[in-house]
């Protein structure tokens, strides 16, 4: 019997809708969906208090800096 392992931290869902608009405006723009979500959710999250509280959590767990920054 094969068992899967558990991810070690949250996955949530995404609505089937959006999965949708992002296959579309990836499409649109010529980039795999995997860059556009992380273009969209940097550039929302930047600079925030959960993105400040993330990049003192990497600190401590001496986790490197985030590589492959979307271009602004």
């Amino acid at each position: 019997m094969w068992l899967m392992a558990k991810p070690t931290c949250y996955q949530p869902e995404i609505s089937r809708f959006l999965i949708r608009a992002l296959y579309h405006e990836g499409k649109r723009r010529g980039v795999p969906m995997t860059r556009l979500v992380d273009e969209l959710l940097t550039g929302a999250l930047q600079g925030s208090p959960g993105w400040r509280l993330a990049e003192e959590s990497d600190r401590e767990t001496g986790t490197p800096p985030r590589q492959n920054q979307p271009s602004r």
